[in-house]
């Protein structure tokens, strides 16, 4: 079940590990991460997915990193290319997660190249598009010198830096959900960079519901309970599936971080 206007066929995940909860996280709840439960969850978001059509490589859980189910910030991966921009993360402890991606990415083809410093990407800062056109957060995790190489390795695509600063990744506060449309979060994310795109407005209250991940036919994975902006979503003409990921909340974590998408080549 391959759906033409998803810009993936096939993610990269990894399970949570067993010190899961020494995450880097900001939230007053990361006291209360129950790791077994993380585990379920993660299970679910994966049986989603290859509900949905969509290829799933599984790698094996690192311990010594305890973000690293956080997959989606190793890499950059196809846009109609072989070629895959190895990340250098901003968050310093990170750095060595994106190891057995670059070894794996090699195995299958791609020509693969890394953020050499003093840049720094994290792949939750890249907001893709089938427009030709990379919305990249220029924030804590992503610098200039980053991006600069970005522009480099994939020299296609028109890239937007887009400037944050009350989220740490760019798409904690938008994302695009295909046919030129965007949900965002204005609380989080300034509207005025993404002008000419149709925009669907996360209330205040949900800014968390911005964080979603788009799947094709119209399929949107959405973290459960917010239910302003399920409907909205509905109202639109989209098909919200909802998960529980209560869990990689507490670790700053959303939908899109676990998974690493590989973009679609041709």
């Amino acid at each position: 079940m391959k759906f033409p206007d998803r810009l993936f066929d096939t993610v990269i995940v990894r399970p949570p590990s067993i010190t899961f909860n020494k995450c880097v996280s900001g939230n007053p709840l990361k006291a209360t991460v129950d790791v077994n439960l993380a585990k379920k969850q993660h299970e679910e978001y994966i049986k989603i997915l290859l509900e949905n059509g969509v290829e799933v490589i599984k790698l094996k859980s690192i311990d010594q990193f305890p973000d690293s189910v956080f997959i989606q910030d190793t890499a950059l991966i196809g846009l109609k290319s072989k070629r895959a921009l190895i990340a250098r993360f901003g968050e310093v402890s990170r750095r060595g997660e994106e190891e057995d991606i670059a070894i794996l990415l090699n195995e299958k083809g791609f020509e693969v190249f890394r953020v050499e410093a003093p840049g720094t990407i994290e792949g939750g800062d890249l907001m893709i598009t089938d427009l030709g056109v990379i919305y990249v957060g220029l924030s804590r995790r992503t610098n200039i010198e980053g991006i600069k190489q970005l522009m480099k390795i994939f020299p296609r695509e028109l890239v937007i830096a887009t400037p944050i600063d009350k989220t740490f990744h760019l798409l904690g506060g938008v994302n695009y959900i295909g046919n030129k449309t965007i949900i965002i979060a204005p609380s989080l994310v300034d509207l005025r960079y993404f002008e000419g795109l149709k925009m669907i407005i996360v209330p205040e209250e949900e800014e968390y519901a911005s964080n979603v991940l788009y799947i094709g036919d119209g399929k949107i994975i959405v973290p459960a309970g917010y239910e302003k902006t399920i409907e909205k979503l509905r109202r639109e003409g989209f098909k919200p599936i909802e998960v529980d990921i209560s869990e990689f909340w507490k670790c700053d974590g959303g939908v899109t971080c676990l998974s690493l998408p590989m973009y679609k080549t041709i």
